[in-house]
């Protein structure tokens, strides 16, 4: 009977730690494929700040999705956008003319799509790639696009 006893408990903790792992490993492969683990880049989602918010309301009402729109934007520079892959966050900055100061009218925009371009009229024209970004968002690339050249910056 002498050391019986300490063996069963060594086996019995060694299980023990075996299942936790295990558990943590799951966890975290369901955290990693719902998106739930928080943390995430500042494009997709709003925090609501209303003034009747109170101090112990729950998270669910403090944070809620906003919903994107797809929204097609010409980038000034063909070349920048050959580097572009669907899945990337970029911004998006907007220069009226030469010497004006840019702006930036989209922070942390996940591109949705890169179409291909044709040959001809891709270095006067730029490129094309699509955007996942809420809807206000979309409206103001769209009025940037008609009078200003865009460029984006990978995040």
């Amino acid at each position: 009977m002498r050391g019986g006893s300490g063996h069963r408990l060594r086996r019995a903790l060694w299980r023990q730690r075996r299942a936790l792992a295990a558990g943590l490993a799951l966890t975290a492969a369901v955290l990693a494929t719902t998106g739930l683990g928080g943390g995430g880049a500042g494009g997709d989602t709003a925090h609501a700040s209303g003034a009747g918010s109170t101090a112990g309301a729950a998270p669910e009402r403090a944070r809620r999705p906003v919903p994107l729109v797809s929204a097609p934007v010409r980038i000034a520079d063909a070349g920048t956008v050959r580097l572009l892959r669907p899945g990337d966050r970029v911004d998006v900055i907007a220069a009226e003319g030469t010497g004006s100061d840019a702006r930036v009218l989209a922070k942390g925009a996940r591109v949705a799509d890169v179409p291909e371009a044709t040959a001809e009229g891709l270095t006067e024209n730029g490129a094309l790639i699509v955007l996942a970004v809420p809807r206000g968002t979309a409206a103001s690339l769209a009025g940037a696009g008609i009078s200003a050249r865009l460029a984006v910056t990978l995040c």
